[in-house]
């Protein structure tokens, strides 16, 4: 059964090797976990997952190879009728009422009590204070108000008093196109290293030193420089605009960033590059740099990131004066290229989902101009990304 187990997660294409089928089977060997489905879920997942994007592939693959074999503990696996459950009212208690009703005394109690009615009903009911039903106090339904029971045949929580849900619980799936959070951009951002020990030598070299008192024949300790990334970025945020929705997301991101890399350097323009950028949104009518100076300034080593919608008029890249905020000399389609040709490694991140892209004109000629280097703001999205900035 493991092994049908391990070969159906590999169909699947979820990447488990023949090690990491060994590591679980000694973690059973060696009796780790209880003898039960559910325990043995969350080591078989510990153990045989590496990446949260092959989670609901795991989870389909478990679900058939050990269907029927689920144990909730007593037997307590009963089908309740769905006409039982049909919310035809809806109890509305005054707090005095509430403050009336009686748990059932734990969780372990609930259960037990449970059991037993399921197997005394025998037909659907309504506004009780026992039975399984919909509207009432009865500890066991929907739509109705106990203080301490299970919630069943309800499509959400109402009152979040139920200790237990009977409903089947359906999530959205993890996977790889998912937009991001803070830690899931620090992960992909990794990606993109190149340690080097540069600065002051102040981290002991331990190594270094036990060779040189060996040699020498009393102490001598070294030192050296810590190992720092060097990898050089250039950011460039597409601000204001159709940007505004994607705020907290940018947010993410730039926190992130300078969180991973120590020699960054960001700007921000909006919707399209031009002759100028600035620091500081509140002061970007009076303190602009000269596009001109950042590409003076920074040699062509830094890796360069664009982080915008391209969601415009074409002509705001295309035509001189196109730009919707002043009148640019130059379209914003060469400020582009002279980036692209000093930069060996730049990409362009878009927060507009990917099956959108089609749609919107201005997107198409901004990934021509990118060289087809755009890439949308998800988890597989900057990962690729990364990866083409370190072939670069």
């Amino acid at each position: 059964m493991f092994l049908n187990f391990f070969s159906e997660l590999r169909q699947a294409k979820v990447p488990v090797t023949l090690k990491e089928y060994l590591l679980l089977m000694e973690a059973l060997d060696k009796g780790v976990i209880d003898r039960s489905v559910e325990d043995f879920y969350y080591l078989s997942r510990a153990a045989l997952v590496k990446d949260e994007k092959n989670l609901d592939k795991f989870d389909r693959v478990f679900g058939h190879v050990f269907k029927g074999m689920e144990n909730t503990g007593e037997g307590l696996n009963a089908e309740i009728p769905a006409e039982w459950l049909k919310a035809l009212t809806e109890k509305f208690l005054t707090e005095e009422e509430k403050a009336e009703i009686e748990a059932l005394g734990g969780f372990e109690k609930l259960m037990e009590t449970l059991q037993e009615r399921l197997r005394e009903q025998k037909e659907r009911h309504e506004g009780g204070n026992k039975w399984i039903g919909t509207g009432g106090t009865s500890p066991f339904g929907a739509n109705g108000y106990n203080p301490e029971g299970v919630r069943i045949g309800q499509d959400k929580g109402r009152h979040g008093r139920a200790v237990k849900v009977w409903d089947k619980r359906e999530y959205k799936n993890l996977d790889d196109s998912v937009e991001l959070g803070t830690r899931n951009i620090k992960v992909a951002l990794r990606r993109l290293r190149k340690f080097a020990r540069q600065g002051a030598p102040d981290e002991l070299d331990l190594d270094g030193t036990i060779r040189g008192t060996a040699e020498k024949g009393y102490l001598d300790i070294q030192l050296r420089p810590e190992r720092r990334n060097s990898i050089k970025v250039l950011l460039f945020f597409d601000i204001g605009g159709s940007m505004d929705g994607h705020i907290k997301l940018c947010e993410e991101l730039f926190s992130a960033a300078k969180t991973e890399f120590k020699n960054l350097e960001f700007f921000y323009f909006h919707n399209c590059l031009y002759e100028s950028v600035w620091k500081d949104n509140r002061r970007r009518q009076t303190e602009k740099t000269s596009t001109w100076d950042v590409l003076h300034k920074y040699p062509g080593d830094y890796k360069v990131i664009f982080v915008g919608d391209a969601t415009m008029s074409p002509y705001e890249i295309t035509y001189p004066g196109g730009s919707v905020e002043h009148w640019n000399e130059e379209p914003g389609a060469m400020w582009i290229d002279r980036v692209t040709n000093i930069y060996e490694s730049a990409v362009w991140l878009n927060p507009t989902p990917e099956r959108h892209w089609d749609y919107t004109q201005s997107i198409g000629v901004m990934k021509q101009l990118m060289n087809d280097r755009m890439y949308p703001l998800t988890i597989e999205g900057l990962d690729k990304a990364m990866r083409e900035l370190v072939r670069g």
